[in-house]
């Protein structure tokens, strides 16, 4: 026979469920919020796009933009990986390219390409939250294995013809090499048609991040109810099967704030005694990066001053759009690389959509003459 338990017996029992045992869950006081945030502000420009919005890949792909970055590190090598999407008119494809000073990037190609005909990931697969070894924030990138495989989790669309066409999925993905990837489960891991799916993810699932902390993995992603996009959490032991926190949406969009219409896209990492996330917040006529905090992964407070806006680099190169960042410390120079899509709004039809690059430090000089 079955149990049916109360609503509010099921919300508290998963809720300490997934809690950090002795971790506090009230907000964080603006100050401290202000304090963690000033890191990541005040940025140096990369005046074009590292990835542009057509870059040469062999194999005739004929790319109109390219969005989604993320840098990753094969474990035993010192070259960076770039995983990026490339959208052809049709849909979304994973590519990525490498490089040795996380500024020229070479060697374009295929990474994970569309699903079958008729499947749930047939108009695009976007490869990009990769199991790291560590999640601190001036750790490298590196990839972990996990029986024996890397592994990521990754956006999906079931329909070719546009950009995004709903509704959303996410899947999982296994490599041997951390450069080619194919699908580990034939089924998504998120969905619409979850019978754990609410009421505010309930027309599309978006772009997923994971982390893992002692031994739970943990899904950050993006989801919409009509033309509002927030951020939640789900939880799995295996990788392979997850069930949502009961506490979503985390990251809630803010009346007349940055994030008042999308809080999208979040990028976490361990920074000390706490847990930053970046995320793009669509609002005040632009998409910008934003940053929110928590010390258990569960409970964030959000700043509601963005670290970056729309429109910051000089070149016109973000004019419409800064959003979906990567980040990563380079030791040797001592600086945060931060990736991001940035849109410039004109030229095709993405906008120009490209690879932006800001650092916390300006370029070495070194890594300037090497471009010439």
């Amino acid at each position: 026979m079955k149990t049916i338990f109360p609503r509010a017996i099921l919300w508290a029992w998963m809720l300490a469920a997934f809690s950090v045992p002795g971790a506090p869950e009230s907000a964080i006081a603006p100050a401290t919020v202000a304090r963690w945030s000033q890191p990541f502000r005040n940025w140096y420009y990369w005046p074009e796009h590292v990835i542009p919005a057509s870059p040469t890949v062999p194999g005739g792909a004929q790319l109109l933009g390219t969005d989604c970055p993320t840098v990753f590190q094969i474990p035993g090598e010192t070259r960076w990986q770039l995983s990026f999407i490339g959208f052809d008119g049709a849909g979304y494809q994973s590519f990525v390219a490498d490089s040795d000073d996380l500024v020229h990037w070479r060697n374009h190609r295929l990474a994970m390409g569309y699903g079958a005909a008729g499947d749930w990931d047939h108009g695009g697969r976007v490869i990009g939250a990769f199991l790291y070894q560590t999640y601190d924030l001036k750790s490298p990138r590196a990839l972990k294995r996990y029986r024996g495989k890397y592994w990521t989790l990754y956006g999906a669309y079931p329909r070719q013809g546009g950009y995004e066409l709903r509704p959303g999925y996410e899947g999982v993905a296994e490599s041997d090499d951390g450069l080619g990837w194919r699908r580990a489960r034939e089924k998504p891991i998120l969905s619409v048609h979850d019978t754990d799916c609410a009421g505010w993810e309930q027309d599309c699932i978006y772009q997923p991040w994971l982390v893992r902390h002692r031994g739970r993995f943990y899904n950050f992603y993006n989801a919409a109810n009509g033309a509002v996009e927030q951020i939640g959490i789900a939880f799995s032991k295996d990788l392979l099967n997850w069930e949502r926190f009961p506490g979503n949406p985390v990251i809630t969009n803010r009346s007349r704030g940055f994030d008042e219409q999308f809080a999208s896209d979040p990028k976490v990492f361990r920074d000390g005694d706490h847990w930053t996330m970046l995320y793009f917040g669509v609002g005040r006529g632009g998409a910008h990066i934003m940053a929110a905090f928590s010390r258990d992964l569960l409970h964030w407070t959000a700043d509601p001053e963005p670290l970056y806006r729309a429109g910051g680099n000089p070149s016109g190169l973000d004019k419409q759009f800064a959003h979906k960042i990567s980040l990563v410390y380079e030791p040797k120079s001592r600086a945060f690389y931060l990736f991001y899509c940035a849109v410039p709004g004109a030229g095709g039809p993405t906008g120009g959509r490209g690879i932006g690059l800001i650092t916390s430090q300006p370029v070495p000089r070194a890594v300037l003459q090497s471009g010439k």
